[in-house]
């Protein structure tokens, strides 16, 4: 079983750990396999099978980009110069180009029969650009109550395509830490959840992967991301017969402080595990942590909270 280093021991174990690790290329073909595994039986299986289909347009449009002007390589070595990050969030939403992203996503995705499903499609495709926009900021911006819940998962699609697309993209990336632990280096997104890495020059590093842009930064372990104090963080995972308290793939790091959590996947407990997939498929330790008084702050673009 591997040691848990204090904050600082794993620098001074490591020397200098990478502190990108950038998603594959066929991230949402990962995550649609991943999800196919996990819909069987699962309470939320239709909601799954949703985000499926979802995944493999994502994949399309990851493999075969839609015509779009190119983003301005100036203002992206500026940023990153200044420690910005180059595919700020709440600039880019504001501008058009990732709206060729949305245009092609509701092109290749063909809906089912459902008409709840069938609105959302046709509500994204009526909208003028303005109004687009206008969702897309409130979705990354967290404000959820300012779009309709039913767009969430087809906006949020849409954009995680566009962002990664935009960072895998990219050339001589040298990105730094945001303003705080959980904010995205990358596009300035917060954190969806942590991975615990177990290969490589990887191994025993926690690492955030963003909830946009898939980007994936180094963040020491035992540490809050949110209010950064490592006193009295404390781990719950679902009941499962199956694995120990200490060996389950699913951990939650409860924060007694400002009273948050993070999901966290262990890799060394379940190699196949991915970020959104889990978080997805995990809800029921969200309301359970909901229950006892801890907040939430890692947002899920294809899920609205509190949305069916």
């Amino acid at each position: 079983m591997a040691t848990i280093l204090e904050p600082g021991e794993i620098e001074a174990a490591a020397g200098s750990p990478p502190f990108l690790h950038l998603p594959p290329n066929n991230l949402f073909a990962l995550r649609a396999r991943r999800l196919e595994k996990l819909a069987d039986g699962h309470p939320l299986a239709d909601y799954l099978r949703l985000v499926i289909d979802l995944c493999h347009v994502q994949q399309n449009l990851l493999d075969d980009p839609p015509r779009a002007r190119p983003l301005d390589p100036d203002r992206q070595r500026v940023c990153q110069q200044h420690g910005l990050p180059p595919f700020a969030a709440d600039s880019l939403v504001r501008e058009d180009t990732w709206l060729a992203y949305l245009d092609g996503f509701l092109q290749r995705y063909s809906p089912t029969t459902n008409a709840a499903i069938e609105n959302a499609v046709t509500s994204l495709r009526s909208a003028n650009n303005g109004q687009r926009k206008a969702w897309a900021i409130a979705l990354v911006s967290g404000q959820y109550s300012l779009l309709p819940a039913a767009l969430v998962p087809f906006l949020g699609a849409a954009l995680q395509a566009a962002f990664s697309h935009w960072l895998l993209s990219a050339t001589n990336l040298a990105l730094k830490p945001g303003d705080s632990l959980s904010q995205c280096p990358a596009c300035g997104s917060p954190a969806m959840a942590g991975v615990i890495r177990h290969r490589g020059k990887h191994n025993g590093l926690r690492y955030l992967v963003c909830s946009l842009c898939a980007c994936e930064w180094h963040v020491v372990r035992v540490k809050c991301v949110y209010c950064e104090q490592s006193k009295g963080l404390e781990y719950v995972s679902l009941d499962d017969d199956r694995h120990a308290a200490n060996q389950a793939p699913l951990r939650a790091e409860i924060c007694p402080g400002c009273h948050s959590y993070l999901k966290l996947l262990y890799l060394e407990n379940d190699a196949e595990a991915e970020a959104l997939s889990t978080d997805l498929t995990s809800l029921a330790l969200d309301m359970r942590l909901e229950q006892e008084g801890y907040v939430r702050l890692a947002p899920n673009l294809l899920l609205a909270p509190g949305g069916e």
